[in-house]
């Protein structure tokens, strides 16, 4: 058998601010939720629903700084990424959370700042595709 592949490609708004934290040394991480909606026609009631999908999303260093700059609750995105679950016990109870980690974003439409119609893709500790421009040049 070949091998394997752990990709994800989601369109959403975000939920919430970007909560960043930064470490000693000049790394950081960055978490925040999307949501993903699918809008479907029930064929026996004929009744119009949406459903909603929330997605938690982990960004770090570079891409995790800009998006805090730049990103607000609301704003639409595209990312790419690898699902990954942690797992953690609290109170003698395991918890488990599953995650998106990015390694590539577009920004569709952002509230922050004006920024052009057409935002460059941001790639995570990768080469990056002039304010939000010169923050790309890492």
């Amino acid at each position: 058998m070949a091998g394997t592949l752990n990709k994800v490609m989601l369109i959403g708004h975000l939920g919430d601010e970007v909560k960043a934290h930064y470490f000693e040394g000049g790394n950081c991480i960055g978490r925040f939720p999307i949501a993903t909606n699918e809008t479907y026609t029930n064929k026996e009631t004929a009744v119009k629903t949406t459903s909603t999908e929330w997605h938690n999303l982990v960004v770090r260093n570079k891409l995790a700084e800009i998006c805090e700059k730049y990103l607000s609750k609301g704003d639409k995105i595209y990312c790419e990424g690898r699902i990954k679950t942690r797992q953690w016990e609290q109170d003698g109870v395991k918890r488990y959370a599953t995650e998106i980690h990015v390694s590539e974003m577009t920004f569709l439409s952002t509230k922050k700042n004006n920024l052009e119609e057409t935002t460059p893709a941001l790639q995570s500790e990768n080469n990056t595709t002039k304010e939000i421009k010169d923050d790309l040049l890492f």
